[in-house]
């Protein structure tokens, strides 16, 4: 599941590698003699010679000093660079003249062309949108800074005209994040505006704070000294503050000390996040609310009071609940999705969830849930996801053979309607058994994708089956004919993953050419496209209001999207890696983000900010999933663990670093079914009986205890540090967990394939 992307090599990102190499320095002498060579002015051309000469001449290289003073008939001439500084505006060159910066100062294509600022730092923009995506962020943060100087340097050489196009052109680049710096820049119009302005000044007499990775640090340099864009390298030596890590782990976030200008503390991304959202539940539709109550009536009412009767009184207290809560918290009939007409589906479907409301066992610290695990043997890793429907009656799993597998869990024959159905000659069971296919087999294949399938889901009432592909493109299925019913197209490039709404009749999808797309059933085309992420578009959930759309991208954000409006209302960064997978809360309030950096974010959808951090898997997180009272937080991981959080509790760390070990009976053994029937599915049940909010951890084990086998079948030690809000670990012999989810009833349901 995790290497997904790497059976997939096309790309168009690939152009900006070239560009590696070692941190080119700038050579002085090699650059005052290109730009000699330009056919620049008389006097400007004097000027550099004479820098060059003094630097020539400071450093001792007395045979070249002398070769450029008769070449360039400089004998008897001599100039200090404060003399030198005279000829040029101080604003410039600095105080502090320098020749490194007389060098980076000059260059006659720039120095006298009022576009150079819009032509060069447009082609950076360019070059960082055609890098490759480990990169990208980092280059993006540090074209902001450049963006800003560049923009007020115009404005300081008068040059008010070509500020105001250079704002327009790339300023809503930088909107979500620096939103409210934009806007003041955006009032500055003169040179008077920015010497007085306390944010121009600022940012003037502050170096900006950025952090990149070795390699983004010296393709940027690179890219600049390769093109001879002088003006943007000035910027970046006089007014940023780069510093490099090793790694792949160089975010640039407001919220670090060493990013951003000291002093300025205000966060642009929490104002863009103040924006209002409606997170209210979906308002209980009349026609369904009149039929459950008349069904449950009915059944209460009858002249003979049995067991169902009682069932039926009980139904309705627990109703007259329902609707209260829901009258509470509801959205206006104005901020709801439009959905079609409710059908009989949605009057059974509402009082299965009164019943498991009634059967539901209270989650918490103190009562942990039950997990069972589906393990799928002899998959040779082609597995790439797998999902269960809601009752669970079914579930169907994607591989990269391009297909889609679906098992019956209730080990009852999967049989399919044949031919067209004519509702006048049904009258009883027997008739709709005798035009169903005639098949003992509790597991069918679907067939119709060219191309790995990567995301499956199922609606809530079990009737469709949605699935995604490398093959660019999104099928419907039918679950009572198990056919292909219709094919969406739309994206450009494999789509990684697709989800159904709550009410089944919308679903969205995620895409390698960086979008995520809202469709309906009823439409070939998509309603909505979601673009503004930098890099490929890993997963997707709907808000269980139907109202909002979360996604999770290569670019190490979480975005949620106003379905009505198809724009972005919230961002959410900090992840130091790829987010693989998000969930929310069922009462809408928090969601949760993780991935490949293995921490898991839980976020306040409300403010935008993060409420909490969790650590302690050792390999990406590969699923999330809420209880229905949202107290506990359920993932699962390539560490072949589940695990669950009290995201109540205050966010804190333990200070001694937990080895994760397999335990010897597990190291020793290895499941039998791993050698039978390719189509076998095994099912191991796991109960959390403990009362304890967080198990007891046991001492650090032995070296030979301590190893843990990675994905290259190496066994090594891992060291974690464990966030307080572990409640438990459950661990399976060798089963990275690829989905997890949670019914009504609070039962947890995790699948994944076992790997040798």
């Amino acid at each position: 599941m995790s290497n997904r992307r790497a059976e997939w090599t096309e790309g168009g990102s690939d152009n900006s590698a070239g560009g590696a190499g070692s941190v080119p320095s700038v050579n002085t002498q090699g650059a005052a003699a290109g730009h000699a060579n330009g056919g620049a002015r008389q006097g400007s051309q004097k000027h550099i010679e004479k820098v060059v000469l003094h630097y020539l001449k400071r450093k001792g290289y007395r045979g070249a000093e002398n070769a450029l003073r008769s070449d360039a008939k400089l004998i008897g001439q001599e100039s200090t660079l404060g003399d030198l500084a005279q000829a040029f505006p101080g604003s410039e060159v600095g105080s502090d003249a320098s020749v490194p910066n007389w060098i980076l100062f000059y260059n006659e294509s720039e120095e006298g062309n009022p576009d150079a600022y819009n032509q060069s730092y447009g082609e950076l923009r360019r070059w960082i949108d055609s890098s490759l995506d480990v990169y990208k962020h980092e280059l993006y943060a540090a074209s902001y800074p450049v963006f800003v100087h560049s923009y007020l340097d115009l404005l300081m050489r008068g040059l008010s005209g070509k500020a105001t196009e250079f704002m327009k052109r790339y300023g809503s680049d930088h909107i979500v994040h620096h939103g409210k710096v934009i806007a003041v820049l955006k009032t500055l119009t003169t040179k008077a505006h920015v010497e007085e302005n306390a944010l121009s000044r600022l940012y003037r007499d502050n170096k900006y704070g950025i952090r990149m990775t070795r390699v983004g640090f010296e393709l940027l340099l690179a890219f600049l000294q390769d093109h001879h864009y002088t003006l943007l390298m000035r910027t970046v030596n006089q007014h940023l503050n780069i510093r490099t890590v090793d790694g792949g782990a160089a975010v640039s976030s407001e919220a670090d000390a060493d990013v951003g200008i000291t002093g300025h503390t205000q966060s642009q991304l929490d104002h863009f996040n103040g924006q209002d959202i409606a997170l209210g539940s979906v308002p209980l539709d009349p026609f369904v609310r009149d039929e459950v109550e008349r069904t449950l009536q009915g059944e209460a009412g009858r002249m003979v009071k049995d067991a169902t009767a009682k069932e039926a009184s009980e139904l309705l207290d627990t109703f007259a609940k329902v609707r209260q809560e829901n009258a509470a918290s509801a959205l206006s009939a104005d901020d709801a999705m439009p959905m079609p007409p409710p059908r009989g589906v949605e009057v059974a479907q509402q009082i299965a969830d009164l019943k498991a409301l009634r059967k539901r066992v209270k989650l918490g610290p103190a009562a942990l849930p039950s997990i069972c695990m589906y393990t799928l043997h002899n998959t040779s890793n082609s597995l790439t996801c797998a999902t269960v429907s809601d009752d669970l009656s079914l579930m169907a799993g994607g591989f990269s053979e391009s297909y889609v597998k679906i098992w019956s869990l209730k080990n009852e024959p999967l049989r399919g309607f044949v031919g067209t159905i004519n509702p006048m000659s049904i009258n009883s069971e027997e008739d709709v058994d005798s035009i169903r296919e005639k098949t003992s087999e509790p597991y069918r294949k679907l067939v119709g994708h060219s191309g790995a399938v990567f995301g499956l889901d199922i609606s809530f009432d079990s009737k469709y089956l949605i699935s995604c592909s490398e093959d660019k493109t999104t099928r419907l299925w039918s679950l009572d004919t198990y056919t292909n019913v219709v094919c969406y197209k739309g994206h450009n490039y494999p789509v990684w993953d697709v989800a159904f709404s709550p009410q089944g009749f919308y679903f969205a999808t995620a895409s390698h050419d960086r979008t995520a797309r809202l469709w309906s059933c009823d439409h070939v085309h998509a309603l909505r496209i979601f673009a503004g992420h930098l890099a490929d578009v890993n997963c997707v959930r709907f808000h269980p209001n139907s109202k909002y759309v979360v996604t999770g991208s290569c670019d190490k954000s979480v975005r949620l999207w106003d379905v009505q409006r198809g724009s972005c209302v919230r961002v959410f960064t900090g992840h130091t890696g790829s987010v693989d997978t998000v969930a929310i809360s069922p009462d809408g309030r928090i969601m949760a983000s993780a991935g490949e950096d293995q921490t898991i974010s839980v976020w306040d959808l409300g403010s935008g900010r993060r409420m909490d951090t969790l650590t302690g898997h050792t390999g990406p997180v590969y699923s999330l999933a809420f209880s229905q009272e949202g107290t506990l937080l359920l993932s699962g991981s390539a560490d072949e663990t589940v695990r669950s959080w009290d995201i109540k509790r205050s966010s804190s760390a333990s200070e001694h670093p937990i080895v994760v070990q397999r335990r010897a009976d597990q190291q020793e053994s290895a499941p039998d079914a791993a050698a039978t029937d390719p189509d076998a599915m095994d099912v191991d049940g796991a109960e959390a009986n403990g009362t304890s909010a967080s198990p007891k951890q046991p001492p650090l084990p032995s070296s030979a205890e301590a190893k843990k086998r990675d994905a290259a079948g190496i066994w090594k030690a891992k060291r974690t540090t464990e966030s307080e809000a572990l409640l438990k670990t459950w661990r399976t012999k060798s089963t990275p967990v690829y989905s997890l989810m949670t019914t009504k009833r609070n039962l947890a349901v995790a699948i994944g394939a076992f790997t040798l």
